[in-house]
């Protein structure tokens, strides 16, 4: 088993905070699309209603049952404009996320190109005592076969 270095805890770290804010940004954008819908959702009813009222006053409708209607309408057009807010608020959370998220992405990516280095810089420190242990190794045999017996 290998001795994990300071920077290999380091990517760790960091990898285990870049899960952490993509875990965030992902709960923070499946939030908006909930809110999203259900304002798409409040939007579409709002629509139907307004087109079966329409439908239904062409054929005479009593005077209360207008003011039903539009007292009905209202309470929709509130409730429109209080998720269109909610969105507007769940928007600046996933806005607000993002940054973070690549922050911790930045910084992890970071840790990886100076591990990528320092396995480099062994890679060619064993590279070259494996060079010098095989020069050595022919010059022992080239002795040994010029060395009279």
């Amino acid at each position: 088993m290998t001795k994990q270095t300071a920077l290999q805890t380091l990517i760790g770290l960091a990898q285990d905070d870049v899960d952490a804010a993509t875990q965030r940004l992902g709960r923070v954008q499946r939030e908006r699309g909930e809110v999203e819908k259900q304002l798409k959702a409040l939007i579409d009813y709002r629509e139907e209603y307004h087109v079966r009222f329409t439908e239904s006053a062409r054929a005479g409708m009593a005077a209360g049952n207008v003011r039903n209607f539009q007292a009905f309408i209202d309470t929709l057009d509130a409730a429109i404009e209080q998720q269109r807010r909610m969105l507007d608020q769940a928007t600046q959370r996933v806005e607000a996320a993002k940054p973070e998220w690549a922050r911790s992405k930045q910084k992890l990516g970071s840790y990886e190109v100076l591990q990528t280095r320092q396995d480099a810089v062994q890679a060619r420190k064993e590279a070259r005592r494996d060079q010098r242990d095989s020069d050595e190794f022919a010059a022992r045999a080239l002795r040994m076969r010029t060395s009279p017996l």
